[in-house]
Formats: structure tokens, sequence, C-alpha cells
């Protein structure tokens, strides 16, 4: 249960019907004629270019009896989420494929979803008589711990580094902020002082990013494994904003301007705040951050686009258009590395069969001689064409 309205980014509804700088050397021995080496440039650009920007492809993650599925959490090999089944919303894990696809769904529970995974670990929430419990996998309904402290009335997790899980308590004073260690009695409340609610999203390199409705409005937080630690991130001339995702103290999110979302990149500070939002969007939030690249998505002409960046908003990626013809929008909700490949969980809507489908997108990881080349090159005619 949030702890407000949250935008249209930040809850996990449907999409819309379910729901290095280079300078060139001068050669030795006898110098290339001027247009020469701008030919040679070219067509080094070109041959680079493939693997700068290599096609992301995707796989369906959608299984076989399931009416639904959306993916939320991608970790190591593994991506998680739910799907629709028995007349529920079930915890769901994948291995990359459709045919991996476990359902996580404890016993006992009347609704269940996973939204992040890491080390071996997948966390998510199980409904047990109509209230939410905080819940922690390893890899199987069975290895279900309920993380739900004594006294509360309602608790989420929604993120894990392997060790630690982040999100929040609910009791009679509303949400609160709330990391764990792997059990119930391990949880440590985050909520800040002067803040009249607060929710934690994701957590990384002992650092925790969130929200915490201070001072009137909702404000991008950052935590340190204490309440007392709590930075706010709010960008100036932003009336509201939420951290979602943190990795190698880099933040994103979201910040609202003039009533629209903004997708934003931090780096530990308020100040540092750099929009994403790229040019002709209407909303635009990011939801995972790793290895230089953030992922979400953005909206054009009403309709929702996965979306991937490269720390900025000239740099955006447009993920939906990877997708087979048939999908009408999509999101982008976690991102993963293992230094070869890009790994983009998320979700999207099939038209055609009426139903959303969980979705992976890969992409290689460029080379980094590849990336000094273009450098240089792009230098090159850059100056040549001033």
């Amino acid at each position: 249960m949030p702890i407000r309205p949250m935008p249209s980014g930040a809850t996990t509804v449907a999409c819309s019907h379910v729901a290095p700088e280079h300078t060139a050397r001068r050669s030795v021995g006898r110098p290339l004629r001027p247009g020469a080496f701008g030919a040679a440039a070219l067509g080094l650009l070109a041959l680079a270019a493939p693997t700068a920007r290599a096609t992301w492809t995707v796989t369906n993650l959608h299984p076989a009896g399931p009416s639904h599925s959306m993916a939320f959490g991608n970790g190591p090999g593994q991506q998680v989420g739910w799907a629709f089944t028995g007349g529920t919303w079930q915890a769901s894990l994948w291995s990359n494929t459709a045919g991996s696809w476990v359902n996580m769904h404890p016993a006992g529970s009347d609704g269940s979803s996973a939204w992040d995974a890491f080390g071996g670990q997948q966390v998510g929430r199980s409904s047990f008589g109509g209230f939410y419990h905080a819940s922690l996998w390893s890899g199987s309904a069975a290895s279900f711990v309920d993380l739900h402290p004594a006294g509360m009335t309602e608790s989420e997790a929604r993120g894990t580094d392997g060790v630690h899980q982040i999100g929040w308590v609910i009791g009679s004073g509303g949400a609160r902020a709330t990391v764990w260690t792997g059990s119930a009695a391990s949880a440590v409340d985050l909520d800040p002082v002067g803040s009249i609610g607060s929710e934690g999203f994701s957590v990384h390199g002992g650092q925790q990013v969130g929200v915490a409705h201070v001072g009137g409005n909702y404000r991008a937080s950052l935590w340190t494994g204490t309440a007392a630690s709590w930075v706010d991130l709010n960008p100036a001339g932003s009336s509201q904003s939420t951290a979602y995702s943190v990795h190698s103290a880099r933040q994103v999110g979201y910040a609202m301007f003039a009533g629209a979302e903004h997708a934003a990149l931090w780096n530990n500070t308020a100040a540092s705040w750099l929009d994403l939002h790229p040019a002709g969007a209407a909303t635009s939030i990011a939801f995972g951050v790793r290895a230089g690249k953030q992922v979400g998505y953005a909206s054009f002409g009403g309709l929702e686009r996965a979306s991937a960046w490269s720390g900025s908003a000239a740099s955006w990626e447009d993920l939906h258009a990877a997708l087979p013809a048939g999908f009408l929008t999509s999101r982008a909700t976690d991102i993963w590395s293992d230094g070869v490949s890009y790994y983009v969980a998320g979700f999207g809507y099939n038209a055609t069969a009426g139903q959303n489908q969980a979705l992976l997108w890969t992409q290689p990881v460029p080379e980094p001689g590849t990336l000094i080349l273009l450098g240089a090159c792009g230098a090159w005619l850059l100056r040549r064409h001033r």
C-alpha cells in the first residue's frame, strides 16, 4: 500500500489495457589529403557504429498457461515479476526464457508478486487474508520467508542486493521505509525525522533509495543504513520526486516539473540531478540503473515506450522499437549487465494477444576500443565542420 497516489510510472499497473573526448594526432610521414581522412573516418564510424549501438533483441518471457505476465526485477541470470494464473497474480521467476518460468507463489497466499532479484534472492510481497507481507525467496515457493514484522499491518519488500532487503512497513503511523537482513526481526526503520511517510525501493553498495513525504511534498530520498543518514534528493524547482533504483552511487527515478514526470539521474545529491527527459515526450520515468545505462519509459502521444539512456536526455533509446508488431505499449523496469551484454527486464501490452507479456531486452556491451574509435572519429569530424 503506497503512502500516496503514485505517478503513472510508479505503480505496478499494467500498460494501458490491463490494467571520452579524444584528440586526433597528426600522422607521421606524408600527410593525407584533407578529404582522405574524412572518408577514412566515416568508414571507421560505419564499421564501429553497429558495435557501439548494437540492436536490441527481445525475448518474450510470457509462460504457457497464465493470461498475463510482467517482469519487474532483473539480476544475474534471473528476472522476477508476476503472472496471472489461478485467478490471481502469482510471484514469478525466470532464467532468460519463457520455458524457465518458476511459480514462487507461497502456500496460503491469496496473491503475490516479486519485485527484485540478486545474489540468489528474490523479494516482493505476498497477501495473507488481504494484507501484504514483505516476502523473501531463494528460487522456489517452498523457500518463502515472511519478513513481516510483528505488530505491523502490512509490509512490502521492493529491492535486494543479495544480503539486504529494502521496502516499507505500515503500522498505525503510516508507511515507513525499512531495511531487513533476511528476517522479520532484523527490520531497521529508515523513516527520517519530520516525515509523515516513506518507502524504500532499492539497495546497493551500502545505499538505499526511495521517497519520503517531508515539508509538504514527496522527495526522492537516499539513506546509508539509518534514518539519521537521510539525504533529500529533490531537485530545485521540482514539486515532487522519487528515486527507484541505486547502483554504484548513481540513483534514478523521476522529478516532476509543471505537472509532468521527468526521468532523473542523481549522484548522491540534489544538486547533481540530471534531466533525462527526451525531446517530445509527455512524461518519462527511470526505474533501473547499472553499468552506465538507465532504463524506464517515455510517453509519446499517450502511449508508453520502453526506454534506455546513457546519462543524458540526448542518449535516449527507444526499446519499444525492437518489439514485434502488435505491441502497443511497453515499460523497461530494471537492468543488469555481466560486462558482455546488457539485460533489461520489462513488459509490454500485446494488443494482438490481448495480454501483458513479460519481456527481456538484450544488447552487447560495446568494447572500450570501439568507443575510443568513435570518440576520435567523431571529434575530428566535428572540428572539420566548424
